[in-house]
């Protein structure tokens, strides 16, 4: 057989011709006997002529060209290995000596370094002739420090350029008037410019990034430090009070009025500033006098306008018809809506009362037409239904509310008592990036204790502990409420073997000097009679906090005794066999001036009995004496029942008895005669 037909019986690949090629290898068999497949041959080899025809007039489709992040190789990566919850957090890998495990800790590392960070930014930005030294080739322009300081002098239209461009609003705002007091008026795109760094700044000089920096680190460390939520101060704030007022008649308004030509942009940038610091009557009427002046709007007013637009009327059904109005103006003057504008519709619409909710799906649906993706957002009002377009969705920041989605879902979670709902919900949080919306630690932190608190209300407590183990400490460092909240979960699953190593995890987290807390153990592990393997771990766990009581130098907020404190730790130091320890809890009531109750004195009798102690037990009746207890008559009545006494010991105790006797009369009779008086 010719070569080429062989290669076109491979190329055809079929059984038969394998065969063929098998017959025709074996030794003792004639060519002959194959001439039979002639006819099989040539349709093989035909076959494949017409395959390489139709191959050489078949177009070859080249994908285009996909352009990859620089960081793709490190996210693939970084998908390849899933959250280790054993772990710390990222912040400290650099130096994990100083790895927090206290939840005081981590505020402080992390305020710490965001402080230093600034401070680095603040040093380079006021001395830049100082960091000079250029050792990157080639050039990288980024790692260089920008130069603050104006280089331009005179008064000129290019100095009040580099002004505006260095965000000098005073600076400018005078180069300008200087300008037009020499007979200069600067263009009409420098004096745009220039009303856009006033309108953006309201008329004030902008904010240092190191002193925002730090108002927001003093903002986070006291709201970290309100312990019960409902005392916490509230999350957002009007912007009035974050960014100040419209003062009126200021320099934009001037500026404003002086320009001898005006243009859209002009009208634009004076509504945004108008309405971004809470003048939203004085916004709409400068809107009225762009329409007047037959010019258009653009989309970023428009969404502003939408926002202010619930100040301006009072009735729920006013102020819907305010932004149907304005959204149908968008449609005359031909500006397409974007993600912002539906965003603002769906802000502006918690201001609407009952009717919102309605609305806001009509608003949803209106997106989806106009194939507007959704983003996050803070749209929790209506959460089951987002949930439902956005699950399993993979998203970034396009919105400045974004940050504040999963906190605000999660708090509605908490609110309907929805666990699968939140399950929901923190499943789309671990989808993809979705955890770079997560916002500052703060958030993260009220995201994850309101997780937590759900879980303990709602869950089983092994699921509750899987969670547990999952998120703390490397997620979340919980508060004291948090902690409760796990002890109380324990408690409903009587789990309460757990509590000593729970004890462990709040001492390692820092709120073993939370008086409520340590109160919560002790009340838990002193309710009832446990096993007496579980009842020994009971008493090292009472003795270890007896010793943060005693430790008052070395802790931040000095823990005092109470009467239940000081009986909880005797009875179960007591129930554990620490009876040395016990009674000397019981020498501390008098210390403390407090007194103890008498289950308390019943527990250790009982004790007693068991060591079959009887001076033990016959102090305790004195020590009940001293204390003038009312059931001093009975604690001494059952010593001599319950235990060997010999004679000098039953004439103590017949004593102890008459003397309490006498000293109660004394005390009744005392009592009656200030009420005979009275």
């Amino acid at each position: 057989m010719a070569p080429r037909h062989i290669a076109a019986v491979f190329a055809n690949g079929s059984v038969l011709a394998l065969k063929l090629l098998a017959v025709m290898a074996a030794p003792c068999v004639r060519l002959g006997s194959v001439r039979c497949t002639g006819t099989l041959l040539r349709y093989f080899c035909g076959s494949a002529r017409h395959r390489a025809a139709a191959a050489s007039h078949e177009e070859i489709d080249i994908p285009r060209r996909k352009s990859w992040d620089k960081t793709a190789v490190l996210q693939a990566l970084a998908y390849t290995v899933s959250h280790d919850p054993t772990a710390a957090h990222y912040m400290f890998q650099d130096e994990p000596f100083l790895a927090p495990k206290t939840s005081s800790e981590f505020r402080l590392y992390s305020l710490s370094k965001e402080s230093g960070r600034n401070a680095a930014k603040y040093i380079i930005g006021t001395y830049p002739n100082l960091f000079q030294n250029d050792v990157a080739e080639p050039h990288i322009p980024c790692l260089m420090p920008e130069n603050l300081q104006p280089q331009v002098e005179g008064v000129s239209e290019e100095a009040l350029k580099e002004r505006i461009q260095l965000r000098r609003v005073k600076e400018s705002v005078d180069l300008f008037d200087q300008l037009l007091q020499g007979g200069t008026a600067p263009s009409l795109e420098t004096t745009n410019k220039l009303l856009d760094l006033i309108s953006f700044y309201g008329d004030r000089e902008p904010v240092r990034d190191i002193q925002t920096s730090e108002q927001e680190q003093q903002e986070v460390q006291d709201q970290q430090e309100t312990e019960d939520p409902k005392k916490r101060p509230r999350q957002y704030r009007k912007a009035s009070e974050i960014l100040g007022s419209w003062r009126e008649n200021n320099n934009a308004e001037r500026i404003f009025n002086l320009m001898p030509e005006r243009n859209a942009h002009s009208f634009c940038t004076l509504i945004q500033g108008m309405a971004k610091y809470g003048s939203s009557s004085k916004a709409f009427n400068i809107y009225t006098d762009l329409m007047n002046n037959r010019l258009t709007a653009d989309v970023q007013t428009f969404n502003a306008l939408i926002l202010a637009a619930p100040d301006i009327k009072e009735k729920y059904n006013e102020k819907w018809d305010l932004i149907v109005e304005l959204l149908k103006h968008m449609v005359q003057q031909n500006v397409r809506p974007n993600l912002l504008t539906f965003n603002s519709v769906l802000k502006s619409l918690r201001k609407c009362g009952p009717m919102a909710k309605g609305l806001a799906l009509q608003t949803i649906n209106e997106m989806k037409a106009l194939n507007i993706a959704l983003s996050p957002r803070g749209q929790t009002e209506i959460l089951s239904e987002v949930l439902d377009e956005i699950e399993g969705r993979s998203f970034t920041l396009r919105d400045p509310d974004d940050v504040y989605f999963f906190t605000n879902a999660m708090r509605v979670c908490l609110d309907l008592k929805d666990i699968e709902l939140a399950y929901r919900l923190h499943t789309l949080q671990q989808t993809a990036d979705n955890r770079g919306l997560m916002g500052d630690f703060y958030l993260q932190s009220t995201y994850y204790g309101r997780f937590f608190n759900l879980l303990c209300m709602m869950e089983s407590i092994d699921i509750i502990l899987k969670w547990y183990r999952e998120l703390i400490p490397s997620l979340y460092y919980p508060n004291s409420r948090g902690m409760l909240d796990l002890l109380q979960a324990l408690d409903m699953d009587n789990r309460l073997d757990l509590i000593p190593q729970i004890w462990k995890d709040i001492k390692q987290i820092g709120h073993s000097n939370k008086v409520e807390l340590v109160e919560e153990v002790l009340n838990l592990m002193a309710r009832d009679i446990q096993p007496p393997e579980l009842q020994a771990a009971f008493g090292d766990t009472a003795l270890d906090i007896k010793s943060l009581y005693e430790v008052k130098d070395r802790v931040r907020v000095a823990l005092e005794w109470s009467a239940g404190s000081l009986g909880n730790v005797s009875a179960l130091l007591a129930r554990a066999g620490k009876t040395v320890e016990a009674w000397k809890m019981l020498q501390l009531f008098k210390k403390s001036h407090r007194v103890p109750s008498t289950e308390v004195l019943d527990e250790f009798l009982s004790r007693a009995k068991v060591d079959a102690n009887t001076n033990l037990a016959i102090s305790l009746v004195q020590l009940a004496v001293g204390f003038c207890l009312p059931n001093t008559a009975k604690l001494a009545q059952r010593v001599m029942e319950e235990f060997t006494v010999s004679e000098e010991q039953r004439l103590t105790l017949e004593d102890l008895q008459k003397s309490h006797s006498s000293s109660s009369s004394s005390s009744s009779s005392s009592e009656s005669s200030d009420s005979d008086r009275e």
